[in-house]
């Protein structure tokens, strides 16, 4: 299965060129996905260099096996990179890793397997776990989930401002047949949502939102940062590819606040600039895909790379 999908990462040349500036370095992939990103970090690294990758899913882990018996510079952990940094204290790298890049969210292979339960358009068990042997799958979640914390998750994860029109439908549902697959719940939205958005599944919100929930992604996002942040050494680099409001904003935020330094000194007090304390630089604006990108993987189109560098 894993050679089923043809998959290119997004922003890949892009990130890959910002990612690395010293060849002989130790890097982290945070999201091995199919090993686009990896596969090119290791072209771009000298016979010294080193990247440890890092994915919840265990066709990733399986995909990265195969690429590490022909190239023993790449090593895989099977967690999520909110746990980055147990791995580099494990590893002797703790505060020395050169680059960190985290391509958020969910990746296509994933999407088009219909088993996997993430798709909307592809029926199949309503699972939706990154990694299905760990946790409550949706259709376990939304079977003991009362409606206000179901509608919680759409409002919040998933954006939706029919959500609690769509969680009493899914309440209501459950009393009569248990819901299993991913049509089912596409069908109990959609007839929920009054109001369908052109152009876009009138389940796009809610799937996202229960997807999200339940692999806890803001969670380990916020986390992940934090101390990918401290894992990194002077000099190296942060790169992260959101794919949608509520991860860029949350990575737009940490970025501005540690280049900006602490925020509690009183206005017009003058400082040095050892005492601001700022943790990174910003390295250019945003970037998005081109068009010529968007065109052959339309995915793409609501990717954001943005990019910064550690001080100290």
């Amino acid at each position: 299965m894993t050679q089923e999908f043809n998959h290119k990462s997004v922003l890949l040349d892009e990130a890959v060129e910002l990612l690395v500036h010293d060849t002989d370095g130790v890097y982290m992939d945070g999201t091995f996905g199919r090993g686009g990103h990896s596969g090119l970090i290791l072209q771009h690294l000298s016979p010294n260099g080193k990247l440890q990758a890092f994915d919840k899913d265990p066709l990733a882990i399986a995909e990265a096996q195969l690429m590490i018996a022909e190239d023993p510079r790449l090593s895989i952990f099977q967690t999520s990179f909110a746990n980055l940094g147990q791995i580099a204290e494990q590893n002797d790298c703790f505060g020395k890793v050169h680059g960190i890049l985290l391509d958020l969210g969910v990746s296509s292979p994933q999407i088009d397997d219909a088993s996997r339960g993430f798709s909307f358009q592809h029926d199949g068990p309503l699972d939706m776990r990154m990694n299905p042997d760990e946790g409550e799958s949706a259709a376990q979640w939304l079977a003991r989930a009362g409606a206000e914390e179901i509608a919680d998750v759409l409002y919040h994860y998933g954006e939706e401002r029919f959500s609690r029109r769509m969680s009493r439908a899914i309440v209501e549902h459950r009393k009569l047949q248990p819901i299993t697959t991913t049509k089912q719940l596409a069908n109990i939205i959609a007839v929920a949502n009054p109001k369908w958005e052109k152009g876009k599944n009138p389940a796009t919100r809610a799937f996202q939102g229960i997807r999200i929930h339940i692999n806890q992604e803001l969670k380990d996002l916020e986390v992940g940062l934090q101390v990918a942040l401290e894992t990194l050494a002077p000099g190296g680099r942060l790169v992260v590819i959101s794919f949608h409001s509520l991860e860029d904003r949350i990575v737009k935020r940490f970025m501005r606040e540690h280049a900006k330094g602490d925020s509690h000194i009183p206005r017009g007090l003058p400082v040095t600039e050892d005492q601001l304390n700022r943790r990174l630089t910003l390295m250019g604006k945003a970037r998005k895909p081109t068009p010529y990108e968007v065109d052959i993987n339309p995915r793409s189109r609501s990717a954001v790379m943005r990019v910064a560098e550690k001080i100290e």
